[in-house]
Order: C-alpha cells, then structure tokens, then sequence
C-alpha cells in the first residue's frame, strides 16, 4: 500500500465543488491546513460564512473523498467559520461594532421585500452568525410588528440607544419610537438623518450581519442612504412579473452606481402550490428573477413560494424561520442566507480595523 501525500489530500480536497460558493475549497482558500501522519489525515477548513445547517454534509463529502485515496487509515475533518469585515463604498465610515451591512431593496413595493429581510436575518441567526436588523422604513415600519417586539429602546447614557432583542437577534426600527399609527410626515432630509442616526446611535454588539429593509423605490432617500450607510453588499428582491422586474432592474442599476456590489436576486412569490390539492401554479410568471440575473451578470440566490403561512407567521410576531424552523420555507430561507453570505466571502476584505492607529505627539 502506497503512502498517502498531501499533494494528493489536496487534490482531492480540489475535486468538491462548494455549492455555495460555487467554487472549490482550495480555490476558495478555505482550506486552512492539511496533516498526512502515517496514512492519517488531519484537514482543517475554515468557511468565510456561517453554515450550522450545511457543515456536516460538508465533513461527510470531504472524508469520503479522502478515505477512498490509497494509504489512507483515518480521517479527521474539521470545519470552522471565520466572518470577516468586507470593503464599503469610498468614503463612507464602517461602523466598528458591525462587520457587514447588507442591504435589501426592491424597486417597488409589494413583493414581500420586509418579509425577506427578517426571515433571512433570523435565518443567518440560525446558522451561527450574530446579526442585527435596521428598519429603514421611516413611513412604513413594520419589523417591530414582524418580530414580535414592542416598547421604547433603553439607554443608558441619554445619547445611545440599546438594540430590542427578538429570537436572538438584535433590531432597531422608528417604529419603537413612534405609535405603530402615527403617520411619519417628513421631508426626504428629515428621513435620512433620522435614519443616520437609527444606524450609528443604536449600540449593536459584534454583529456579523446587519440586515437593513430599505423602503421601496430608487428615489432620493434610498440613493441618499446607498451612498451614506457603510454597505459590504445589496440583495435585490423581486416578483417574477414584468413590472416588478422592470423596477427591480433600477434599485440594481442604483446599486452599481454607488459601487455596492450586488449580492444576489431573490425571487418571491415565485410559485403558489395550493393549500387544497397541492397543485403547483406560477401566477406571476415564471423564471424572471433568474433571466434577470443572467442578463446582469449577477447571483440568483433562490425562490420563495406564494404561501400564505409565510405572511400570516410575519403577521403574528412569529416569521416562518422561527414558528416552523424544521418546514421546507424555513430550509428555503436558510439555503438562500447560506449562500448570499458565501458571496459575501469572495468580497474584497476590509483590514484597516486589523491595523493599529498611530498618534504623534509632541513633547
């Protein structure tokens, strides 16, 4: 019996390609190290993306792969998960307590956009990150409602304000400073300071991913926020109609515009499957959010379903990730967090945190 090499442990490695970052790990430099002791080997990889649900799978494929090279006695895999920060726009100052902001956009309203943002938050919870929600929705707030959360933010020091915590993850919404019926009458100006100051006066702790639900549209105020929130990356949320997908296209257009890289498109509503006799129907269209991802070079991260629970779980305080963790949305919600955090991770890193600062005095 030959001996095993670690030349040939890496090939091998090489050979599985990684369905979320559609790459192999190798490649991908999630391979951390790789130890060939007397035909046992030990395999250490480190994922940039938070993956509780997929790293078993992960184990198994590799240590089948492996245990079938020749002169191989024993495998250990090991799999890790490492977040890091990534690059913002030029210009705009990172916020030192939240790693990346990504944020969720449609180009109309109606498509389910806030729905999405607090399933995937949740759902990126529940695959081991720490994540925080920002409601950006000053005339429409509803994540408070979403997440079951009510009552005034604490703070400790009059100028700050502490995160509510829902399901383990932390929010910060208008919505808890105002009566849920007042109506927010404010000029544009008025909506992107308020907004600023939601964003940089919430004291959020070590959060990895920070969701914000932007309003609908590409007016002003969400070009004004594209170009002062420090965002690693955008997901687009849309319909498969025409019209949901024409505006769609303009809320990505925006997005190339101020340098935000395009994480993604998530198509909701993508197919309604009746409740009575199962029967599966596309009542707005089929496949247009992924020939819309084709067309602009960009990922199609997954289709959600037209379900009612879905909007009646979000209704009740409970969204479908945490009232039916174990159902096929739920997993649905959870592929789709998986993988536009996988992109994510082929981003350009942001190490000026890493880097000490300097300060000159004079004596």
């Amino acid at each position: 019996m030959g001996e095993v090499t670690k030349a040939a442990v890496e090939e091998a490695i090489s050979g599985y390609i990684d369905p979320y970052l559609d790459s192999d790990l190798v490649s991908a430099k999630s391979v951390k190290s790789v130890e060939v002791n007397d035909g046992r080997v030990r395999v250490s990889i480190q994922l940039g993306f938070p993956a509780r649900g997929y790293t078993e799978a992960l184990r198994q494929a590799l240590a089948e792969r492996i245990s079938a090279l020749q002169g191989v006695s024993q495998c250990d895999i090991e799999v890790g998960v490492k977040i890091a920060t990534h690059v913002v726009q030029q210009g705009v100052e990172t916020l030192s307590n939240v790693k990346n902001i990504i944020a969720v956009a449609s180009g109309k309203g109606g498509v389910g956009k806030s729905t999405v943002s607090v399933n995937l938050a949740l759902a990126l919870s529940a695959e081991g990150a720490t994540v925080g929600i920002l409601d950006a929705d000053i005339y429409g707030p509803s994540q408070p409602r979403m997440l079951g959360s009510s009552g005034q933010p604490d703070s400790t020091d009059g100028k700050s304000l502490e995160p509510l915590i829902s399901y383990h993850i932390q929010s910060m919404s208008i919505g808890y400073l105002v009566d849920e019926e007042t109506p927010m009458i404010w000029r544009g100006p008025m909506v992107t300071q308020a907004l600023e100051q939601l964003l940089k006066d919430t004291n959020w702790r070590d959060v990895d991913y920070l969701i914000v639900d932007l309003p609908p549209g590409t007016g002003d105020t969400q070009l004004t926020l594209a170009q002062k929130i420090p965002v690693s990356g955008a997901i687009i949320v849309t319909t498969p109609q025409d019209i949901a997908l024409l505006d769609a296209r303009k809320g990505l257009k925006m997005f190339e515009k101020v340098q935000v890289p395009v994480l993604g498109i998530v198509e909701n509503m993508s197919t309604h499957v009746c409740s009575q006799c199962g029967h599966e129907e596309h009542i707005f269209g089929e496949g247009g959010g992924r020939r819309m991802a084709e067309q602009y070079d960009v990922d199609f991260l997954g289709a959600l379903p037209l379900d009612g629970n879905i909007r009646a779980d979000a209704d009740d305080g409970k969204p479908t990730v945490v009232k039916n963790p174990d159902g096929p949305v739920a997993q649905q919600f959870r592929e789709i967090a998986r993988r536009l955090a996988a992109k994510l991770s082929l981003k350009a890193r942001d190490y000026t945190q890493a880097f000490p600062k300097i300060m000159i005095q004079n004596d």
